[in-house]
């Protein structure tokens, strides 16, 4: 199905030569002069790069072929990352690449979903907020009460954040895993 300029918003999904994006910022411009212009930031699904695209009137673009499935992450080895199907029970293994930033968030039975292009898994996409345990932090001092100060902690599955300084080793927190920000305690 063609994706004309009109048609184009924030969060669609189009394919430009093969390559399946997510328009993260969408912009029409109408200048004094000459015919109106849409300018787009898009996010490949393939490499997670951004790269800024202009589209005039008469452009068009591809709606990719992109399948979402629910999956659990089992566990990695050596270089793969395995999942498996919620529903045939298939299990896939996926490169560190493909996995990209969501490694840093994965903890064994996690569901996620796993995004497919043209039957090709291409990349997995967590929660939006995890509930993560933390493993190792400094300890507080007398004093460091305030909320405006933070420190680092180590998670459960490797990655570092930075949270508030009452917050202490071995309690669970709330993460934010589109901007890898503390949120707050897990209740």
């Amino acid at each position: 199905m063609a994706i004309e300029m009109g048609d184009l918003k924030k969060g669609l999904k189009i394919e430009i030569d093969g390559i399946p994006y997510k328009i993260m910022e969408y912009q029409h411009v109408k200048p004094g002069k000459g015919p109106a212009f849409v300018r787009v930031k898009i996010k490949s699904f393939l490499d997670g790069k951004v790269i800024e695209k202009t589209f005039h009137a008469g452009d068009k673009c591809e709606s990719p072929n992109i399948i979402e499935k629910d999956m659990q992450y089992l566990y990695d080895e050596q270089d793969l990352y395995y999942f498996m199907d919620s529903e045939s029970y298939e299990q896939i293994g996926l490169n560190a690449d493909q996995v990209g930033e969501s490694i840093k968030w994965l903890l064994e039975s996690m569901h996620v979903s796993v995004l497919f292009h043209n039957e090709k898994a291409i990349s997995v996409n967590v929660p939006q907020i995890v509930e993560l345990k933390i493993v190792e932090t400094p300890p507080n001092f007398k004093g460091d009460t305030s909320s405006a100060g933070k420190k680092p902690a180590t998670l459960e599955t490797g990655a570092v954040v930075q949270i508030p300084f009452h917050v202490l080793e071995g309690e669970t927190i709330r993460i934010n895993t589109d901007t890898g920000e503390y949120i707050e305690k897990a209740k």
